[in-house]
């Protein structure tokens, strides 16, 4: 099954809200320098290039057009494609140091396709960070004392949040996909009501693409 949402509705290459809180995370958890760098649904190419700008080789694909569009106009340093974490990905190699996947796993009816490719395009002991909203007891606790479950799930939105990770299910999707070595480290707002989880793993170099 496939999300068949082709335009997003990027308007520009500037950053988003999420990038904010979410980028000292992910330069935390950055496995090293100089990295061969794949960023899975990479919107309008504004987190693909500020990887770039740090010294890493990148390639960048979305299903969203108009997102690509953008980001080849704005971000010449990177390559990006128009491609769905659904296609045949095998021409992009499967030797890349890191995997990165930002805000997406929650837009997917099988985000197991998701780890699939990123795991399928690393190296052995290669690493996958994976971002989405944080979930967890106090959160969804308030949440539900103050009734704003419909607003949250955006129930009666086209092509937004279907899937709501908590750190247990995003272990388990991880795990089984053959990734190890899970680090979490949590963003934006405080602790208990974190905005996102953002999880690095490792590719098991027992386990073959």
């Amino acid at each position: 099954m496939k999300n068949i949402q082709k335009k997003y509705g990027w308007k520009n290459a500037d950053p988003t809200c999420a990038h904010d809180y979410l980028w000292s995370s992910i330069l935390k958890l950055l496995p090293g320098s100089k990295l061969r760098v794949v960023d899975l649904g990479c919107g309008n190419g504004f987190l693909a290039s500020a990887l770039a700008n740090l010294g890493h080789s990148v390639v960048g694909f979305d299903i969203s057009e108009d997102g690509i569009l953008i980001a080849k106009e704005k971000y010449p340093n990177v390559k990006f494609f128009a491609k769905s974490v659904y296609d045949d990905l095998t021409e992009l190699g499967s030797n890349f140091d890191l995997a990165i996947s930002s805000e997406v796993i929650e837009h997917l009816y099988d985000p197991h396709a998701l780890a699939r490719q990123a795991f399928n395009l690393l190296r052995p002991g290669g690493s996958f960070i994976v971002t989405t909203p944080y979930h967890g007891y106090f959160k969804n606790l308030v949440l539900s004392l103050f009734d704003k479950w419909d607003d949250h799930h955006t129930s009666l939105s086209l092509g937004w949040h279907i899937k709501f990770f908590s750190t247990r299910t995003l272990s388990r999707l991880l795990r089984e996909s053959g990734f190890c070595n899970l680090v979490f480290c949590n963003s934006g707002r405080f602790p208990g009501f974190w905005k996102s989880t953002v999880c690095r793993s490792e590719k098991n170099k027992d386990l073959k693409s």
